[in-house]
């Protein structure tokens, strides 16, 4: 059997991995750009940084990604030397009214959790007994809501204000959904919540990549594939998918599309079978993210890996700062990470490095020096919007043979790298199964 794999992203290269682990099957990754990886990739860049190669973006994984660590083990990516492991820890040092902290200590769950909230800093002893009593509430209700609102109208019906909202739940939503609180799908954010502080304790430790983003999966799952017998087909573009399945003059048995959703629906719309797929992907809305890397003088350090800045505050724009000396070996490089749509949008490059130099200063509290660099990339189509009742596509489509994988896919999960992955392993378990029967 010939598969084809559309979309070289974490999705595609998923599939990839587990469809070429099968004798009987023979794999090729078609990539429209030059590199894998999608949209967690490295990039070179030219001038002032010197050919240093950055991110698209700083990703952020958690101890719960069962699928994506067990994916990086198969292919050899060993996740103890490329992840740098962290116990969860929220720190807003510019807080309002009180700086906010809150760290999850090495105790069994429940009590990682317990004794966290109980000891966080900045948050009044009625918030978090609160804050505890949210938990216990979704606990009690298997993480599943009656019916699907927005995170802000949940947070609301709890009685969820102050610090413990504006630092812990909100920022924690926006994080991981990529979508403000006012418009983001509650039963999504709940579901996140039971595999992060609702799991285990190993569940909620932070994962920081402490190396580039090629190096956690996209170099060594292609060294994988072509071990196994698969290609891969970088700067190939695939504009349609005839009737026969033949992409770029070649004829395949089964078809695995993993590319965005807005591409998805181009390459479903010519299909009769496929069209209200199509339509359903059409219709789904974006929100962006920024990632702005600046170049300070190698003593600049962070007093912590991730730091919360100001952005619950009016006027402020900057939302997380990275240390990458201390993650990435990268010293004096910090990474500044915006999600959502928001004011910083309205600002050009350099007013939106210099805003963001000027409020990391302000919550350090310390004279920064100059910057020698910046480097701002923008990604206006980063992820789906993770919307209250939004249709997810199946893996399977009405097309026989014809397969989806996606963040997007991947229904109960908002668009993070495991969900990439999850659904690239789904996709492909079912055309093997399928292919079984």
């Amino acid at each position: 059997m010939r598969v084809a794999i559309v979309g070289g992203g974490w999705a595609g290269l998923s599939a990839a991995v587990e469809l070429a682990s099968a004798a009987a099957i023979r794999v090729t990754v078609f990539e429209a750009a030059k590199q894998l990886g999608g949209r967690a990739r490295s990039v070179a860049f030219p001038g002032p940084v010197q050919g240093r190669r950055l991110d698209n973006g700083q990703h952020i994984l958690i101890g719960a990604y069962g699928e994506t660590l067990r994916l990086m083990q198969r292919v050899g990516a060993d996740p103890e030397r490329l992840l740098r492991r962290l116990p969860l820890q929220l720190s807003f040092p510019a807080g309002q009214p009180a700086p906010f902290r809150l760290r999850l200590p090495r105790l069994p769950a429940p009590w990682h959790l317990a004794v966290g909230l109980l000891t966080a800093g900045g948050a009044s002893l009625r918030e978090k007994i609160g804050a505890a009593r949210f938990m216990r509430f979704l606990q009690d209700s298997g993480y599943r809501l009656a019916d699907d609102c927005t995170v802000a109208a949940l947070l609301d019906r709890h009685g969820q204000n102050g610090s413990v909202r504006r630092y812990l739940w909100e920022p924690l939503c926006l994080a991981a959904l990529n979508t403000p609180p006012q418009d983001a799908s509650a039963q999504v954010f709940a579901t996140t919540l039971r595999d992060s502080l609702g799991g285990g304790r190993a569940a909620t430790d932070l994962l920081l990549p402490a190396a580039d983003l090629d190096q956690l999966l996209a170099t060594a799952a292609a060294r994988w594939i072509a071990a196994h017998g698969g290609e891969i087909r970088l700067a190939t573009r695939v504009d349609a998918i005839d009737e026969r399945f033949r992409i770029a003059g070649e004829h395949f048995d089964r078809v695995v599309v993993a590319v965005g959703p807005q591409h998805a629906a181009a390459l479903l719309a010519r299909h009769s079978d496929t069209r209200a797929t199509a339509e359903l992907l059409g219709d789904y809305r974006f929100e962006p993210i920024g990632t702005v890397y600046c170049g300070y003088p190698p003593q600049v350090r962070l007093p912590l890996p991730m730091l919360g800045l100001g952005a619950q505050l009016p006027g402020q724009v900057g939302q997380w700062a990275f240390d990458r000396g201390t993650l990435c070996g990268t010293p004096g490089l910090i990474a500044f990470v915006l999600s959502g749509h928001g004011a910083w949008q309205t600002l050009d490059n350099q007013a939106l490095a210099a805003t963001l130099h000027s409020e990391l200063a302000a919550t350090l509290n310390v004279g920064l020096p100059p910057m020698n660099w910046h480097r701002v990339i923008r990604e206006r189509r980063a992820t789906f919007s993770c919307r209250p009742k939004l249709r997810r596509p199946a893996a399977r489509t009405r097309r026989a043979g014809l397969w989806l994988a996606g963040d997007y896919v991947c229904a109960e999960y908002p668009a993070t790298l495991e969900a990439a992955v999850r659904s690239g392993v789904g996709a492909a378990r079912g055309i093997l199964l399928a292919g079984s029967e």
